[in-house]
């Protein structure tokens, strides 16, 4: 069993502050053992966490928390900073319900300044945090704590462009090589090359340092040799992004040498202008094999510590089975595309890249730019796939509608994780895309219930549409065969039945185990399935205006969702009869499983047998 005799003592930063180095080295292998324990059991984002034990364990030895701010993103790297700062006897319940979040959350802790459940945003916060600050008169700095992969992302450049004169502003690259999927992109070369120039900070402290015990001309001439255009640095570098943006630049350095960091952060907290330091890490650090394998340990379940097992394999998935049915598409249509944004294995596309790794891209931490990128290639009369999360589509919606839905692209969007994803909570749940698309027009939306399906709705979309089409699925494997139900909608009467419930997607399950119980007890109700979302089915229409009572359950938001939409077609076709809609209403959903958000949104078959046995009172009614 790890001795944790050091980490025990942490409750706040404070208490690392007096630290001898040798306690400190001592203080991150216990950190990061206690990482992988406990990480074992409640699964997570691991080797990110790994990489970044001495950065965290430096920051809070340097700076001063919570006067001064650090931003984590990604925010699933902040695990050490949670243990340092007060969270480790509530460190168990990470990721779980009413438990401690995968991510920054500035309502847990005064020493979390800023959500980071998505990438590219810290230095955007940050640069207003800090001219916050110098409004205000504050003197504490502001760091931004940004990978390689989230610096793929647009949104990074735009801060880093608009961060001139903020001398309270310090951003740190943690550069592992690697985002989920490994960094591509010309960025990602300018920081390999960057890498193997390390001479050029050793150099410039040797000069530095002999210039300082020069009598009379030392001082002048190192003020000269920093402020000249043909520096010793640009001798060596030839150019530096970063210091032509305006910050003053130290790195790479060594990521996980405690006495380089802490120097470098002292260095840079007395400095009054903007700092770039750049740090390489190991991904998975510490742990073989999230060092071997650090995409397969980005995200985990619960897992074996001795062999690296996880307890759910991953073979068996809607990611899965998109990702082959793509694959195999691509051997018989040379036009075949396939986009990631640095989710190559999130999203199974490492199927379609190994096949045909020429009409494979990668574009990195950057979906705005996917969406265009993928109108792109459709104008030029290839037919793209965007396969992406749910929440990290709608960083492309202007996109989507400006570049793609007005001069009808023929653009396939697969939605992976839609709907409900569990542990990773509010930045992550895919509730919103139904809400969005729907309201594009010209669009196709189809939300299949199993693999048949999805590939059948695939296939549509690929070959029957004209403009925009999305396929949304969530995230894991498919628990019922629906092939038996399939179609754009499959309605199911019950004899005498005057109550319709109406659904779509995976929570099809619940509705057909719902009515079987509800049958059990003597009340007949039919059922409408839906699958194709937009254009709405007309015949899907004539059916359900045969009913008095519509009941809606929907994995989703209600405003502006599927019930909404068709309850607006029906009363424009005179259905004037009592409905109830059972979905999201204005809250972001926290963590917990899916089965038990489900159960608190009333969408499990339990809840579903009890709305559909109620009172009519209880309904809405024309």
């Amino acid at each position: 069993m790890p001795d944790f005799n050091l980490l025990n003592q942490i409750n706040s930063p404070q208490d690392l502050k007096q630290m001898p180095l040798s306690d400190l080295t001592r203080l991150c292998a216990e950190g990061r053992d206690y990482l992988i324990q406990s990480v074992s059991h409640t699964g997570g984002h691991l080797a990110s966490n790994l990489g970044v034990v001495e950065l965290t364990v430096a920051l809070h030895k340097v700076f001063d928390t919570p006067q001064d701010k650090i931003i984590w993103d990604v925010g699933h790297q902040c695990y050490m900073h949670k243990l340092l700062t007060g969270r480790r006897d509530r460190f168990h319940t990470l990721r779980q319900e009413d438990g401690l979040a995968g991510f920054p959350r500035e309502a847990e802790s005064i020493h979390d300044s800023f959500i980071g459940g998505h990438s590219s945003i810290s230095i955007s916060a940050a640069c207003g945090m800090a001219r916050a600050l110098l409004l205000q008169g504050d003197p504490h700095k502001v760091i931004a704590v940004i990978g390689d992969g989230a610096l793929t992302g647009g949104q990074a450049y735009e801060a880093l462009n608009n961060a001139i004169g903020l001398k309270n502003l310090i951003v740190v690259l943690n550069d592992n090589n690697m985002s989920i999927s490994k960094n591509v992109g010309s960025f990602a070369r300018y920081l390999s090359r960057l890498r193997t120039r390390p001479a050029y900070l050793k150099t410039k402290g040797s000069i530095e340092n002999m210039l300082d015990h020069t009598p009379i001309v030392g001082e002048p001439l190192k003020k000269l040799l920093s402020s000249s255009k043909s520096t010793l640095k640009e001798l060596i570098y030839h150019t530096n992004f970063f210091t032509d943006l305006g910050f003053t630049y130290f790195g790479p350095a060594d990521g996980h040498d405690l006495e380089t960091l802490t120097a470098m952060f002292e260095r840079a907290k007395q400095l009054d202008t903007p700092v770039f330091i750049h740090v390489r890490t190991v991904k998975g650090k510490g742990y073989p094999y999230a060092e071997q394998n650090p995409g397969a340990f980005h995200g985990v379940a619960p897992f074996n510590i001795q062999t690296g097992d996880s307890d759910i394999a991953g073979e068996d998935s809607y990611a899965v089975a998109f990702g082959r049915y793509l694959a195999d598409r691509g051997r018989l249509d040379d036009r075949l595309c396939a986009i990631t944004a640095a989710m190559k294995y999130g999203t199974g596309l490492q199927f379609f890249k190994s096949a045909h790794p020429s009409r494979f891209f990668d574009v990195g931490i950057a979906e705005p730019h996917a969406v265009t990128f993928a109108s792109g290639l459709a104008a030029a009369g290839m037919r793209p796939v965007f396969a992406v999360y749910s929440s990290f589509l709608q960083r492309g919606y202007d996109q989507v509608i400006h570049d793609a839905s007005i001069e009808q692209r023929h653009v396939v969007l697969a939605v992976d994780h839609a709907g409900i994803v569990g542990r990773d909570g509010e930045t992550h749940q895919g509730i919103f895309d139904v809400s969005f698309l729907l309201n594009i027009p010209g669009i196709t939306l189809d939300s299949p219930c199993g693999y048949a399906e999805l590939c059948s709705c695939m296939q549509h979309a690929l070959y029957n549409c004209t403009g925009v089409a999305a396929v949304r699925y969530p995230k894991g494997r498919e628990t019922m065969d629906s092939s038996a139900y399939a179609g754009d909608f499959f309605h199911i009467p019950a004899e005498g039945a005057d109550t319709l419930v109406v659904t779509y997607g995976r929570l099809f399950e619940n509705v057909y185990t719902a009515v079987q119980k509800a049958k059990s007890m003597g009340k007949a109700v039919s059922i409408l399935k839906l699958t194709r979302l937009a254009p709405f089915p007309e015949q899907a229409l004539q059916e359900a205006l045969a009913y008095r009572r519509i009941l809606f359950f929907e994995e989703g938001m209600q405003t502006g969702g599927v019930a909404e939409h068709m309850l607006a077609e029906l009363y424009a076709r005179g259905f004037r009869g009592e409905y109830e809609i059972t979905a999201i209403r204005d809250e972001f959903v926290p963590q917990a499983s899916p089965e038990r958000a489900m159960k608190k949104l009333g969408l499990d078959a339990e809840s579903m047998v009890q709305k559909i046995c109620a009172e009519r009172q209880d309904s809405h009614g024309g």
